[in-house]
C-alpha cells in the first residue's frame, strides 16, 4: 500500500486514519484520486483537499468507526465503494460484534484498495446476479440458509466470513489446529476473492481454462471428496516442490485460491516497501542474489520484476522478525512451478485490465530464476 499524508499540515496518515492526529482535520479515503484526503464542511457536505472542485460525504458506516471512504455528495450511494457489497452485518447492539466487525471491515477495505488498483471487476448483486457480495455471520446464529456453522467460504459471488475469525485467540487456535504457518483475516479476504475471480476470468474462457488444467489441474475432480482426503492424510510429500501451501495441494480451486492471494500479499507488501523507497543490499559476498532496490509500481510491473525483488525483501524481513523473536512475516518458500501459477495470475489480471491476452512470460521467469542464487529458506 502507498503512503498518505495530510494535505493541510502534511501528517503522515495510515489508510485507517480517520482523523489527522496533527492538525485534527477530518479524513476520508478518496478511490478516486486513491489518496486519504482532508476534508473540512461544505454546507452538508463535505469538500476534500485532494480533489477540492467537488463534494463529498462519508459512507454511512463512518457512524460506527468501520470506514473512512468517501462517495459523492450528489451520488445515490449512501454506502462506500467497498461497503455496498455487504449483505448481512452483525448484530451491532452487542458490544464484540461492533469490535470484530471493524477488524473485518478494516482487512476488507484493504483488500478492495488493491482490486481497485489492479482494475478488477467489482459489481455488485444488482449489477450482477452473481456479483460480489459479503455475510459476515456470527458463530453462535445459523447462516441465512438455515444451516447451523458458519463456514467461511464462496458460493456464487457470495464470500461468508465467520465473525470469529476476527478474534485473535481464535485465529490462532485455528491455525495451530490446521498447522497452517499464516492466518489473517486479510489473508481470508485475498483467498475468498480468489474463487469469485476463477468464475469470472477462467470457465468462460477455453484458453484460459486449458492453460489452468495444465497448472492446477481438473476443476473437475471432486470437490468434496479432495478435501476429505486432504484434512484425513494430510498434503503429499513434496508438496513444496510444487504448491504454494500443502492446503494448495488439496484441489486445482484451492491451488488457484492460494497462489491468486500471495500474488495480492506481493503486489501489496512490495507498494509499501516502494513507498518507503527500500533497498536491500545485504553485507554478503554472494550479496548479488539477495540485493533489490524496490523502486516501481507493483500493479503495473512485470513478473519476473515481482519475484526478483520479493526474495531479497522476504528475506530481510524475515530477519528482522526473527531479531524481535516473532514469526517470520512470509513463511513460505516459491518454488518453480508455484512462480509459474503466479505467472498465470499475473496475466490473467493484465488480460482483465487491458483486454487483450497477455504475453506469456513463464520461460523466461523460470531461466531468471535458474541463474540466481538460492535464497535461505529456514
Amino acid at each position: 500500500m502507498k503512503l498518505f499524508e495530510c494535505q493541510h499540515c502534511g501528517q503522515p496518515l495510515y489508510f485507517e486514519n480517520s482523523r489527522c492526529e496533527s492538525c485534527g482535520r477530518q479524513l476520508g479515503y478518496l478511490p478516486s484520486k486513491e489518496t486519504i484526503t482532508a476534508l473540512e464542511p461544505a454546507g452538508n457536505a463535505q469538500r476534500a483537499l485532494a480533489d477540492p472542485k467537488r463534494r463529498y460525504r462519508l459512507c454511512a458506516n463512518a457512524q460506527y468507526d468501520a470506514c473512512n471512504w468517501l462517495v459523492t455528495a450528489d451520488g445515490p450511494e449512501i454506502f462506500c465503494a467497498a461497503c455496498r457489497h455487504n449483505r448481512h452485518i452483525p448484530d451491532l447492539s452487542i458490544t464484540d460484534n461492533l469490535i470484530d466487525w471493524r477488524a473485518i471491515e478494516l482487512a476488507k477495505h484493504r483488500l478492495f484498495y488493491t482490486l481497485l488498483k489492479l482494475g478488477l471487476p467489482l459489481k455488485t448483486r444488482t449489477e450482477d446476479p452473481n456479483g460480489l457480495t459479503f455475510d459476515f455471520l456470527s458463530p453462535e446464529l445459523p447462516a441465512p440458509d438455515g444451516t447451523p456453522h458458519v463456514l467461511t467460504g464462496h458460493a456464487d459471488g457470495l464470500i461468508t466470513i465467520n465473525l470469529a475469525e476476527a478474534d485473535d485467540a481464535h485465529r490462532e487456535r485455528q491455525r495451530r489446529q490446521m498447522g497452517e504457518p499464516y492466518r489473517t483475516l486479510l489473508g481470508h479476504f485475498r483467498h475468498e476473492i480468489a474463487h469469485y475471480y476463477w468464475d469470472k476470468l477462467i470457465p468462460n474462457n477455453a484458453a484460459n481454462l486449458e492453460g489452468f488444467r495444465q497448472l492446477f489441474g481438473d476443476e473437475r475432480r471432486d470437490y468434496q471428496e479432495a478435501l476429505q482426503q486432504h484434512y484425513q492424510n494430510g498434503p503429499p510429500a513434496d508438496w513444496t516442490e510444487h504448491y504454494v501451501t500443502s492446503y494448495a495441494s488439496s484441489h486445482p480451486w484451492e491451488d488457484f485460491a492460494e497462489t491468486w492471494a500471495h500474488y495480492l500479499h506481493m503486489v501489496d507488501t512490495l507498494e509499501t516497501a516502494s513507498s518507503f523507497g527500500l533497498t536491500v543490499r545485504p553485507r554478503l559476498h554472494k550479496a548479488a542474489a539477495l540485493s533489490a532496490a524496490i523502486d516501481f509500481d507493483p500493479h503495473i510491473a512485470e513478473l519476473d520484476q515481482l519475484i526478483s525483488t520479493w526474495l531479497p525483501l522476504t528475506f530481510a524481513v524475515n530477519s528482522v522478525n526473527r531479531s524481535m523473536g516473532l514469526p517470520d512475516l512470509y513463511p513460505f518458500v516459491l518454488s518453480p512451478p508455484a512462480i509459474a501459477k503466479l505467472a498465470y495470475v499475473h496475466e490473467r489480471i493484465r488480460e482483465n485490465r487491458s483486454g487483450r491476452r497477455a504475453n506469456n512470460p513463464l520461460r523466461a521467469i523460470i531461466a531468471g530464476l535458474r541463474r540466481r542464487v538460492g535464497v535461505p529458506t529456514n
